[in-house]
């Protein structure tokens, strides 16, 4: 399925904000719960109607085994609570499996055994990893004793759909929302903070990723070798920006809308492409992913109390999940291992070497990831050694030909906005910006100097009115992460 949500999300905001206070000044927080819940199954069935029965599969199923997860407690009864647990990880593990995986499984088992099993078509529900992964997460918790059992479905139901998060995350866990869910209150305060921080996102989306994703995607449709080594590595670098502001924009708007609402999710990105090693980048990306991932499998597993080889196994159990988490492909499961790889290389030796450099060690980093992103594309090995030759120059080639004139010069006016965006891309990935800000409110004593404040807000509605610009004019708008 090919759509955006974002023009829709500008006719959707303004009335679900007017009936979510109107209701909320009335009722209080059950009311507003109420409204979020109808307007977040509206917002998901605008996009696929079909799978709005999942989610509420979803929703009744954890909503149900969490009381009685939490009655076998009360009860002593062991056995009961693991029963529950069971039922809700195979009720959602089974959901991921049969919409995200059967394709993939049936496919290798094809071409492994030589079989003609017919491959079901299946289309892949928004934000499946997501919500699944909540709700698991919700199940677990209140097996532990760390939650409480949500006793209203209404309220279950609101942090299962929350619209902001549904589609892109972060993986939002209901300790994180527990109290808000329960009882909250908004402010004039904390509604400028999230729109401005939507604003924000809504940027890096539109008037970033956008535009690296058009030099991409234009590039990607060529063979490695027609690239040569310039035209891969401009695409290869064009992409590394696009997936961190696409998904971080994401992040940014829904973090945004939900202190629009009273909730204060947690931060999911921390300028990744500063890290200085493989494992900080990790600390830095996706960090909702990566602590699920780490507090929910690997420490299970027994994280790095065991012995070595065991270990080892817990490291590529757990980056094999991960990378089989990001899409139903084999390359995704290389690029898990292949970062599993790398943090245990760093483990033995290779952050002792780090230490005696910054700048070193920041650039092997980066390189590290980069390639990462080569085995994140192409979706074949063979694709992605033919790609890794090319941008170290096999074919002989170096950019200097007609494919880069036509991809990336056809019009002055497009190299121009791409460079632009490219520097804009650069800064941005650094906190510089937030480094300035802090300083700022430092000097003005807890709070932005006037003019500075002033200038802010000229600056994010000036990127409003660019995005709501690119947004009406149609421009190119891919969404990376729908297949996850």
């Amino acid at each position: 399925m090919v759509f955006s949500y974002l023009p829709f999300v500008f006719a959707f905001l303004p009335l679900f904000f007017l009936s979510y206070y109107a209701v909320g000044h009335f009722f209080g927080t059950k009311g507003k719960n109420v409204v979020l819940f109808v307007f977040s199954l509206i917002f998901y069935a605008w996009g696929e109607p079909v799978y709005i029965v999942m989610m509420i599969y979803s929703t009744i199923l954890d909503y149900t085994c969490g009381i009685m997860i939490e009655k076998g407690e009360k009860e002593g009864n062991i056995t009961k609570k693991r029963i529950f647990l069971g039922v809700s990880l195979a009720g959602n593990l089974g959901l991921l499996a049969i919409f995200k995986y059967l394709m993939m499984m049936v496919t290798t088992l094809n071409s492994l055994t030589g079989l003609a099993i017919p491959v079901p078509e299946i289309i892949l529900p928004i934000g499946i990893s997501f919500y699944t992964f909540q709700t698991m997460s919700y199940s677990i918790d209140v097996y532990r004793g760390k939650v409480k059992a949500q006793r209203n479905i209404v309220n279950f139901g609101a942090y299962v759909a929350m619209f902001p998060q549904l589609i892109a995350g972060p993986v939002v866990r209901y300790e994180t929302v527990e109290r808000e869910l329960n009882q909250r209150t908004e402010s004039i305060d904390d509604f400028a903070v999230g729109a401005r921080r939507f604003i924000i996102g809504l940027g890096k989306k539109t008037l970033i990723a956008n535009i690296m994703a058009q030099t991409a995607d234009a590039l990607f449709k060529y063979a490695p070798s027609s690239l040569g080594m310039v035209g891969s590595w401009v695409a290869i670098i064009a992409y590394t920006f696009q997936i961190f502001f696409d998904f971080s924009g994401y992040s940014d708007m829904a973090i945004g809308m939900g202190r629009m609402m009273g909730f204060h999710y947690l931060e999911n990105f921390n300028y990744p492409y500063i890290a200085r090693s493989v494992t900080d980048f990790w600390r830095r990306w996706h960090i909702s992913m990566s602590t699920f991932f780490r507090d929910y499998l690997y420490i299970p597993l027994g994280g790095s109390r065991v012995s070595k080889p065991r270990w080892l196994i817990n490291i590529f159990i757990v980056w094999f999940a991960t990378g089989l988490w990001h899409g139903a492909s084999w390359n995704f499961v290389i690029w898990g291992l292949y970062f599993g790889l790398l943090l245990v290389l760093e483990k033995f030796f290779m952050l002792k070497l780090f230490e005696h450099s910054k700048v070193f060690s920041h650039i092997l980093t980066l390189f590290f990831i980069v390639f990462g992103w080569v085995i994140f594309t192409q979706e074949s090995v063979g694709g992605i050694l033919e790609y890794i030759k090319a941008m170290f120059g096999a074919y002989g080639r170096f950019g200097i030909g007609d494919t880069n004139a036509v991809l990336l010069m056809q019009h002055s006016d497009v190299n121009t906005i791409f460079i632009i965006a490219l520097c804009a891309a650069i800064l941005f990935s650094t906190p510089i910006a937030k480094i300035i800000k802090e300083k700022l409110v430092a000097k003005g004593n807890g709070q932005l100097p006037t003019v500075a404040a002033v200038a802010y807000d000229i600056g994010v509605f000036a990127v409003l009115f660019l995005c709501t610009i690119q947004l009406a004019l149609g421009a190119y708008n891919p969404f990376i992460y729908f297949r996850f």
